[in-house]
């Protein structure tokens, strides 16, 4: 997995989008928390864009539902884009679609 991180500065809050790239599995959970969970402490909305992430197991769908959890309570939302289509198929098999920030 690889990753490149933007933010900028917007009228309701600071965005970071991350775009993260390859195959999100047991073995780079933790980088990929590593990337992603200061800038949901720090407070700001993440924007996860999945349009490069080929695979993704279980543990990669654990993430995904641990950082909307965390944004929850500090007040602000992940947002989940451009979902590559063998991805997508896994997060409706887990019907978290319904869950899930997805655009």
């Amino acid at each position: 997995m690889t990753y490149k991180v933007t933010e900028e500065a917007l009228a309701h809050g600071n965005v970071c989008t991350i775009f993260l790239d390859g195959e999100i599995d047991m073995d780079v959970v933790e980088k990929a928390k590593e990337v992603i969970f200061p800038h949901i402490d720090a407070g700001k909305e993440v924007h996860l864009n999945l349009s490069q992430v080929q695979y993704m197991d279980s543990s990669g769908i654990s993430v995904l539902i641990e950082s909307h959890q965390k944004a929850l309570e500090k007040n602000t939302k992940v947002i989940i884009k451009d979902v590559s289509k063998s991805v997508l198929k896994v997060i409706m098999m887990a019907k978290l679609e319904q869950i899930l920030n997805l655009e």
